[in-house]
C-alpha cells in the first residue's frame, strides 16, 4: 500500500525554539570543505585533545564490570557526588554535602536548559547575559519566561553592571545566569564581583546559575574563581561544572551542579522522570577524572596558552588590534571597520577558508566582535593567522 507520506506538525513549543546557531555554524563550514577547501574550523567550542589515557582505562575496566550493565540509582551512584564534592574541596576550599549538594547531570548544556524548568514559570523572568551562550535562551523558551538582558561591554569587562537593572525588572527576575571564564568573551570574574552578586541576588531573591564550564582555563597563572567560593554563594544559587573542558570528555557528556540544596532537589526531581542517570562505566571514569592525577589538565592549559599567544601575537603583527582572553579558550576580536560580524566572518570563510562565529549568534551586543577558538593546534593556528594576513585587512 503507498500513499503520501503524513507530514506531523511540531508543537508551538518546538516552533518557537530560537535558530541553533552553531548548527548553522557548522553546515556553512561542511559545505565550504565539501566544495574542496581546506577549511579551518575555529568557530566552534569543541575540544580537540583526546581524553587522558587513565581516564580512557577507567571507563574500559568499568565496561568489564557486570554490575554497570544495570541502571543506575536514578540519582546517579553516591562514589560520583562524593568525588564531585571531595574536588571542589581540594580546588576551591568549599565544603559540599554530596547527597544535598551536588545533582549528577547528563552534560553541562543538559543542566542549564532543566534549571530554568525547575525554576520559573510561564511569564517569569530571567535574567541574562548579552552577549551570552545561546543555550540559556532555549531552557527559557521551553519554560514560557522572558529575558531581561544585562549587557556586557569591553568598559566593564564584559561583567553586568547591575546597578543599570531597574528596580522593576530586579523584582520580577526570579532566575539570573553568568558564566565566568566567559563564553564568548574571554573575560574572567573575581571574588569582589562575585560578592556584588550574592548581595544582589539576596537583595531580590534571584537564584544565580553560575556556567563554571571553562573553570579550569585560565592564563598568565590566574586560577579562575568558583562562585561557591564566596560568602552566601550557596544560599543565592548554583554552580554547574562540566567534565567537558577540564578532562577532554566533550562527548562523554558528564557533568554535575553544586550548591543550593532546594535547587539540587529540583533538579533531581526533574531528572527522576527524564533518565536513569547515566552509565555506570561512565561515572566510574569521572570519578576517576575528579581524583586522579592532574597532570593532564596542567598541560591542557599550557596548550591553550600558547596557541593564545600564537593568535593573538600573529594577529597583533598583521595589525589588528586585539585584547587577549583572560580566560576560557575564546578569543573575542573586534571586526574591522565597514563590517558587521556576519559579513566579516562570511568574508574569512569565503576568502581564507577560517570559520569564526559572528559574534551576533550571541546576543546584540556580540555585534561587532567574531569569536574565535583555540581549538586546533598550533601549526593550523598559525595557518589561520597567515591567511587572514594575507586579506591585508589592517594596514
Amino acid at each position: 500500500m503507498s500513499g503520501a507520506v503524513t507530514t506531523f506538525e511540531p508543537s508551538h513549543l518546538l516552533s518557537a525554539l530560537p535558530k541553533q546557531f552553531f548548527a548553522a555554524l557548522v553546515a556553512r563550514a561542511a559545505q565550504a570543505a565539501a566544495e574542496g577547501h581546506d577549511v579551518i574550523n575555529l568557530g566552534q567550542g569543541n575540544p580537540d585533545m583526546p581524553t587522558p589515557a587513565h581516564i580512557v582505562e577507567a571507563l574500559q575496566g568499568a565496561a568489564l564490570n557486570p554490575s554497570n550493565h544495570r541502571y543506575p540509582p536514578f540519582r546517579g551512584h553516591d562514589y560520583l557526588k562524593e568525588a564531585a564534592a571531595a574536588f571542589y574541596k581540594r580546588e576551591y576550599g568549599v565544603e559540599l554535602d554530596p547527597q544535598r549538594e551536588i545533582a549528577i547531570l547528563p552534560g553541562g548544556k543538559t543542566g542549564l536548559v532543566e534549571v530554568v524548568q525547575c525554576l520559573l514559570n510561564p511569564g517569569d523572568t530571567a535574567l541574562v547575559p548579552d552577549p551570552g551562550y545561546p543555550d540559556y535562551w532555549s531552557g527559557i523558551e521551553l519554560a514560557r519566561a522572558v529575558m531581561e538582558l544585562m549587557p556586557l561591554t569591553e568598559a566593564r569587562g564584559f561583567l553586568p553592571d547591575y546597578g543599570t537593572i531597574s528596580p522593576e525588572a530586579a523584582a520580577r527576575a526570579k532566575l539570573m545566569f553568568l558564566n565566568y571564564p566567559n563564553n564568548p568573551t574571554g573575560a574572567v570574574a573575581d571574588q569582589a564581583f562575585f560578592a556584588e552578586t550574592v548581595s544582589f541576588a539576596a537583595a531580590n531573591t534571584i537564584c544565580v546559575v553560575h556556567d563554571f564550564a571553562y573553570a579550569a582555563i585560565g592564563y598568565e597563572g590566574l586560577k579562575p574563581v568558583s562562585y561557591l567560593q564566596t560568602p552566601g554563594a550557596k544560599d543565592t544559587g548554583i554552580e554547574i561544572y562540566t567534565l567537558s573542558k577540564t578532562y577532554n570528555m566533550a562527548g562523554w557528556r558528564v557533568a554535575f551542579a553544586a550548591g543550593n540544596a532546594s535547587v539540587i532537589e529540583s533538579l533531581n526531581l526533574l531528572q527522576d522522570h527524564m533518565y536513569v542517570s547515566l552509565f555506570g562505566a561512565v561515572q566510574e571514569a569521572a570519578a576517576a577524572a575528579l581524583l586522579g592525577p592532574q597532570d593532564s589538565v596542567r598541560e591542557n592549559m599550557a596548550r591553550y596558552e600558547a596557541r593564545r599567544n600564537i593568535l593573538i601575537g600573529g594577529l597583533r603583527e598583521a595589525g589588528w588590534q586585539v585584547e587577549a582572553p583572560r580566560g576560557s579558550f575564546f578569543a573575542w576580536l573586534p571586526v574591522p571597520p565597514g563590517y558587521t560580524s556576519q559579513s566579516f566572518a562570511d568574508l574569512l570563510l569565503d576568502k581564507a577558508h577560517v570559520v569564526v562565529a559572528p559574534g551576533i549568534g550571541f546576543g546584540a551586543y556580540g555585534e561587532g566582535y567574531v569569536r574565535i577558538g583555540l581549538v586546533s593546534d598550533e601549526a593550523r593556528l598559525a595557518e589561520a593567522v597567515q591567511r587572514i594576513a594575507g586579506l591585508q585587512l589592517f594596514d
